[in-house]
């Protein structure tokens, strides 16, 4: 099995469906690899725990 992670903020049900389903695609599209065998994996994280050029996400808000 082929899996993709991504970490970003929370979303609601149709844009996770939807983000999924794409990453799914394209992933196919580009490997060739059958869509059923990808695991998407969407992760919530909190800005308060996301460092970006050594500043704290939410700081940077």
């Amino acid at each position: 099995m082929s899996t993709i992670f991504f970490y970003g903020p929370e979303l609601e049900k149709d844009k996770r469906k939807e983000l999924i389903s794409s990453f799914t695609k394209k992933a196919n599209e580009l490997t060739g690899i059958d869509e059923a065998a990808f695991v998407v994996y969407l992760r919530n994280t909190d800005p308060g725990y996301v460092g970006v050029g050594g500043i704290l996400l939410e700081d940077k808000k």
